[in-house]
């Protein structure tokens, strides 16, 4: 067993740190005795508040190559990072307002989200899933003839609940809630709510596919283990398209008063050469709050995207039927934009 200790309480301010435990099952507990975790009235642990990723937005994704062999920044290098956050949070209030950066968030010294492999970087993806992610750009680049010609984002139905975790720009609010059966889990963004059953009842039938898939929890001591199958394959992690295949294992344990440590492991051997692991804390924060979500009654981009569309076309036939030269097509937001810039987006292709 290999002990890795991630000092986020020097930099998130916490009084108490805790260590990372890398094994086949890894857990998440507290570094001393000066703290002790609650618990619900009915005895299990208590995972329940409101919490967000915020804290993890100056992390990148993949560990950069100056970080190579290291899981922590040195004290100059966090120096460094939270001097760049600060200024970053700074020109966004001035830029804009409230809607961006109204709470105050944190650095933390992990070089990379990915915490496994070791060297912090993604497994290469299969030929597989190269040629269904070219499919996708191929399909979001063009000019759209339909709805479903657009991310499922985009169309505000799902950003996936097992990728929501990620932060973004906004949205990363995070809402647990408790019963003796069950765990509920709000995402902020495109409001999507997972309910986790704990009674140890089997995953639904192979032929019942969701976008969020089938999970199911149990206890491991502190820690929420939860297995989630039965996905369809009209999603993606990261920027990979996901198979039905996909296999996800995530491990949630309360580490002190105002921090969650969320691990989760991906398997998806159509997708991916090797099985792989996040690593995101999970923190509170004074006054914060989730927001109402309203996607779909302020969804103006998708009707203006497709009225764009048709535009596009009526200019075009306009053109040659005066025989003149046709208007240079627009530049659409295809997937090439979106897998650069949001790794959690979704697909729908149609059947």
């Amino acid at each position: 067993m290999r002990v890795r200790s991630l000092v986020l309480a020097g930099a998130l301010g916490f009084a108490q740190p805790f260590v990372f435990v890398s094994a086949a099952h890894a857990q998440l507990k507290p570094a001393t005795t000066g703290w002790t975790a609650p618990r619900t009235p009915w005895g299990a642990p208590s995972l329940e508040g409101i919490w967000t990723s915020d804290d993890a937005r100056t992390v990148p994704l993949e560990r950069p190559a100056e970080f190579a062999g290291r899981e922590l920044l040195t004290d100059q290098e966090f120096a460094e990072r939270t001097k760049r956050a600060d200024d970053t949070r700074q020109d966004t209030r001035t830029a804009a307002g409230v809607f961006v950066g109204e709470w105050g968030t944190r650095s933390l010294r992990q070089t990379s989200l990915v915490v496994d492999p070791p060297d912090g970087r993604l497994p290469a993806r299969t030929l597989e899933a190269q040629r269904r992610a070219a499919e996708i750009a191929a399909l979001q680049s063009r000019r759209p003839n339909y709805w479903e010609d657009r991310s499922l984002t985009d169309r505000c139905l799902v950003r996936g609940g097992v990728v929501a975790i990620m932060p973004g720009l906004y949205g990363n609010g995070i809402r647990i809630v408790q019963n003796p059966g069950y765990v509920a889990i709000t995402y902020e963004m495109i409001h999507e709510t997972r309910l986790i059953p704990l009674d140890g009842r089997p995953h639904v039938g192979p032929r019942l596919r969701q976008f969020l898939g089938d999970s199911r929890g149990r206890w491991e001591g502190q820690t929420l283990v939860v297995e989630t199958t039965n996905f369809t394959d009209r999603t993606a992690v990261v920027g990979a398209p996901t198979s039905e295949g996909l296999h996800v294992v995530e491990r949630i344990s309360r580490v002190a008063p105002d921090t969650i440590a969320y691990e989760v492991g991906y398997n998806d051997p159509r997708t991916w050469s090797r099985p792989w692991k996040l690593m995101v804390p999970l923190t509170t924060q004074p006054g914060y709050q989730i927001y109402s979500y309203e996607c779909h009654e302020g969804n103006y981009a998708l009707r203006n995207i497709l009225s764009a569309a048709r535009a596009e076309e009526r200019a075009i036939q306009l053109a040659v039927e005066k025989g003149l030269d046709p208007p240079p097509p627009s530049s659409w937001q295809g997937a090439d934009v979106i897998l650069r810039d949001d790794p959690t987006f979704g697909f729908q292709r149609r059947r």
